[in-house]
C-alpha cells in the first residue's frame, strides 16, 4: 500500500501542474527513481498506469530514469522531473 500512496501523491502533484498551466491532458511524465526507492521501473509504471487511470494523465508517455547511487542525496526519493501538456 506504501506505493499506493507514493502514486496518489504524485498524480495530486502532476494534476495541480496540469491545471496551473491550464492544460487539458498530461501526455508526458519524467520521473526519476532513487537507488534506495525500493521500487523497479516497471513495478512503478504498473502503479502510474493504474493510477493513473481517470485523471489528466490517462495515457501519458511515462519516462522512467533510475539512479543506481546509494548516496545521491535523492536516493530514497522519486522525484518528478517534468511533465510534457497538451
Amino acid at each position: 500500500m506504501h506505493e499506493f500512496s507514493l502514486m496518489a501523491d504524485l498524480l495530486r502533484k502532476i494534476e495541480e501542474l496540469a491545471r496551473r498551466q491550464q492544460a487539458q491532458r498530461v501526455v508526458c511524465v519524467r520521473v526519476r527513481l532513487g537507488a534506495l526507492s525500493h521500487i523497479s521501473p516497471a513495478h512503478f509504471r504498473e502503479h502510474f498506469v493504474h493510477g493513473a487511470a481517470g485523471t489528466c494523465a490517462e495515457g501519458a508517455r511515462l519516462e522512467v530514469e533510475t539512479s543506481d547511487d546509494p548516496d545521491d542525496p535523492h536516493a530514497q526519493d522519486i522525484l518528478l522531473r517534468s511533465i510534457d501538456v497538451a
